[in-house]
């Protein structure tokens, strides 16, 4: 079996336009974007959850409740994915919104065009965020790949 390519492109500064448009942010200080082509059919919100879940593992309760100290909702709801607030959705998107007392995010899945892919961005709130998320963003960068493979074969053995 042959592991296909997921791109990647990398922004801290002069993000394109349309990557820019889909963040709710005033301000983005890191921003990434992987792709994976598929022929897999499904809702952004369907990609979204079988990325991350109705509710944050137990790796991801570590990473953005403790270490980011993200505000994630507790529980299972319609308006969260894994405690991420949806803030936003339009045609082929839709948008993850949570915050901590240093940094903010979003993080924007799209599926359309025989194409999903997930958008992530950063704003840097307190000067603490400058040093913890560079040295994250390098372990983000090495499991998203993954997290959009996986979402896929989900999807497809749900079908």
């Amino acid at each position: 079996m042959t592991t296909r390519t997921v791109e990647s492109a990398v922004w801290t500064h002069d993000l394109p336009a349309p990557v820019r448009a889909l963040s709710a942010l005033p301000a983005v200080d890191y921003c990434d974007r992987f792709s994976l082509a598929t022929d897999v059919v499904a809702t952004p919100e369907r990609w979204a959850r079988a990325m991350f879940g109705d509710v944050p593992s137990p790796g991801e309760i570590l990473v953005w409740r403790v270490i980011l100290g993200l505000r994630l909702s507790p529980g299972r709801s319609p308006s969260t994915v894994a405690g991420w607030r949806i803030g936003g959705r339009g045609d082929g998107w839709i948008r993850l919104e949570a915050a901590s007392w240093f940094l903010a995010a979003n993080m924007v899945v799209r599926a359309e065009g025989g194409e999903a892919s997930l958008v992530t961005y950063v704003r840097y709130a307190r000067p603490p965020a400058s040093v913890a998320w560079p040295v994250l963003s390098a372990l983000h960068r090495r499991l998203v790949p993954g997290v959009i493979r996986a979402a896929e074969t989900r999807i497809q053995h749900e079908m």
